[in-house]
């Protein structure tokens, strides 16, 4: 993918969410479901294998990635591990829906792992233009200088001719939207799908 921050990046949803904010467009990542387990290693190992070509970042994101605290921390140092070891340059971005503040208080040491950290619930009422957040109380918050460089150039870019992009995959399974939409951007893609023909049913995003 290529939305949720610079270059090519691969992207990780945890499931499980308790928050629950207002107008989520990933309904489905809410329920901790046991069905859907994946190991820590056999995850990792997927990375390798996907970012084997060339890798400029991972993201993180859910569901609420704190919610399985152990299973993030455990995350986060194996691909600061692989990161070190294969000598490569890709950033760490993770999204929560708490406060950085409580993130700061009772996650401390995972925190730190990352680095990039976008906190905050979203809230449907302040929607936000800038690439990266969906409402206007979400802020970048960066624990490396070298990575805030990087963004603050890309998210320059966007504002200057690249606008926020949304990206879609389509399986079996159904479609899959990927990024941060604006407000309003669910509704017209629904609108686009019935014109081709494609009614969606099931959608995430609606109650």
């Amino acid at each position: 993918m290529t939305v949720l921050g610079p270059g090519r990046r691969i992207g990780l949803w945890l499931q499980g969410c308790s928050i629950g904010c207002v107008g989520c467009c990933s309904r489905d990542t809410w329920d901790a479901d046991s069905g859907r387990y994946i190991s820590v290693a056999t995850l990792v190992s997927w990375c390798k294998q996907v970012g084997a070509e060339g890798v400029d970042g991972i993201t993180v994101s859910g569901g609420e990635p704190f919610e399985q605290p152990e299973a993030l921390n455990e995350l986060l140092v194996k691909l600061r591990e692989w990161r070190r070891d294969a000598g490569l340059d890709f950033d760490i971005l993770v999204y929560s829906g708490y406060a950085f503040s409580q993130l700061e208080r009772r996650f401390a040491s995972t925190v730190t792992l990352a680095d990039v950290v976008v906190p905050g619930p979203y809230v449907a009422s302040r929607p936000s233009e800038m690439g990266l957040t969906g409402s206007t109380n979400q802020k970048l918050h960066f624990l490396n200088d070298d990575v805030q460089r990087r963004y603050i150039q890309w998210l320059d870019d966007q504002q200057n001719g690249n606008p926020r992009r949304i990206q879609l995959a389509v399986d079996d399974a159904g479609v899959w939207l990927v990024g941060i939409p604006r407000a309003g951007d669910l509704t017209k893609l629904e609108a686009m799908c019935r014109d081709a023909g494609l009614e969606l049913a099931g959608s995430s995003w609606r109650a």
